[in-house]
């Protein structure tokens, strides 16, 4: 019972302090009034000192403005009833992107994958805040209004373009009206349609392509099979002239169905990293020896750098064979105006990565535009050229396929005038 007694009287001093303190600026103004009134209008110091302390005693005990103390505590959480628990935790449990809304459609709660998706969804904020498509907010809409599920796909170009497949469901608790239910909830959920689609588009470009890279050969042949059993039966020099000509479009077709076929077993396989080792310096060696016929019938010379360290790699031969040969291959039959391509093995720039091997030819170059397709099946940035140094189109994605099979990374550089850079990175 002692403590409410002597906590008393310090409760009322700290609270005169207080006053006396939060009117400081007056009281010092007043101090120098009666200090200007004994120094010049002859009052006297004692008279002046009592009148000071009785104002200063009012100040202290006389009601004055109100003095608020404040002090931070963490308040707990707020409990979440049974049913928000067991929705969140779904929520959670879900890989794809989703996201609760209440009545106002403001987000209640984001999963792991929403968050990661969408950075700028934040719980306690409407969605309108974080996603502004306007068909996301109209399906929002008419479900909050008619309590139905809706789903929509979504195609958005920036920055990056995506398709996602959205659905929009009301969130029914069992004996409540969920359109009249004040705590009522929505379910947004998103699934991606990106690689769908992705492989869709490239499927339908495939078949496109290559239907078109055989229709020509094979019109061109069934048409000189014509000429030879017409006008030209008994016409020696025209079918020696036609079968060469009919040669060398089978010969392509040829080309082109194993190119079909190798992209094909490499895809098919690509999942499986491989398992042998190989001297990357010997089979460069190998690579240039195989293409030297053909680099002399182009005037071009084959410059081999080898550093002396080691140059084992895990690999499969035969396709790190093909991705260098191709790699060469190209150099020699679109830089051959360079009169030299350079190869040239070296420990890796790129952390991750123990060998680069770098093809650069001085050739004429590419538009920076075109670089970064140039690894697509059939793109040509010259269609008949192409077709005359008999390049199906497929090398560089076969090329692209066989390094991601291997762990590696591949980049192309290239510039009008400048000629152009391939470097590979091995693990």
């Amino acid at each position: 019972m002692d403590e409410p007694q002597d906590s008393l009287p310090a409760s009322r001093l700290a609270i005169a302090l207080a006053r006396i303190t939060a009117q400081a600026g007056l009281l010092a103004g007043i101090f120098g009034v009666f200090a200007a009134l004994v120094l010049f209008g002859e009052l006297a110091p004692v008279a002046a000192l009592v009148g000071f302390l009785v104002i200063m005693a009012g100040v202290a005990i006389l009601p004055g403005n109100t003095i608020t103390v404040t002090r931070t505590a963490d308040l707990p959480r707020p409990v979440l009833d049974d049913d928000d628990d067991a929705v969140f935790a779904f929520a959670d449990a879900l890989a794809d992107p989703c996201l609760v809304l209440d009545r106002r459609s403001v987000v209640v709660h984001a999963n792991a994958a929403a968050h990661r998706q969408f950075p700028a969804v934040s719980n306690g904020n409407p969605i309108t805040f974080s996603l502004r498509n306007p068909e996301l907010v109209q399906a929002i809409d008419t479900v909050m209004r008619n309590g139905t599920v809706r789903s929509i796909e979504l195609h958005e170009t920036v920055p990056s373009e995506t398709w996602d497949k959205v659905v929009v469901s009301p969130l029914r608790q069992p004996g409540r009206d969920w359109l009249t239910d004040e705590d009522r909830q929505l379910v947004v959920t998103v699934q991606s349609l990106t690689e769908l689609k992705r492989v869709e588009a490239l499927r339908s470009d495939f078949i496109a392509n290559a239907s078109h890279e055989l229709r020509t050969p094979l019109a061109s042949l069934l048409g000189f099979i014509d000429t030879l059993l017409g006008p030209a039966a008994k016409d020696a020099a025209a079918r020696e002239k036609f079968l060469g000509i009919m040669r060398g479009q089978a010969e392509r077709m040829s080309k082109l169905i194993d190119d079909l076929l190798s992209l094909s077993r490499i895809e098919m396989h690509q999942h499986v990293r491989p398992t042998g080792s190989i001297d990357l310096a010997g089979l460069l060696r190998e690579v240039r020896e195989g293409l030297m016929t053909q680099a002399k019938t182009a005037d071009v010379e084959i410059r081999l750098t080898l550093f002396e360290g080691p140059s084992n790699t895990t690999g499969d031969r035969s396709q790190l064979y093909e991705v260098f040969e191709n790699l060469l291959d190209n150099a020699i039959k679109y830089g051959a105006g360079g009169k030299f391509v350079e190869v040239s093995l070296a420990p890796a720039e790129r952390a991750g990565f123990q060998h680069q091997v770098t093809v650069i030819d001085h050739g004429p170059g590419v538009e920076p535009e075109h670089v970064p397709r140039l690894t697509e099946r059939f793109y040509r940035i010259d269609a008949d050229a192409s077709r005359k140094k008999k390049g199906t189109g497929l090398g560089l994605a076969i090329v692209k396929h066989i390094v991601n099979r291997h762990r590696g990374q591949m980049t192309i550089r290239s510039k009008p005038g400048e000629g152009m850079r391939v470097d590979v990175f091995l693990p």
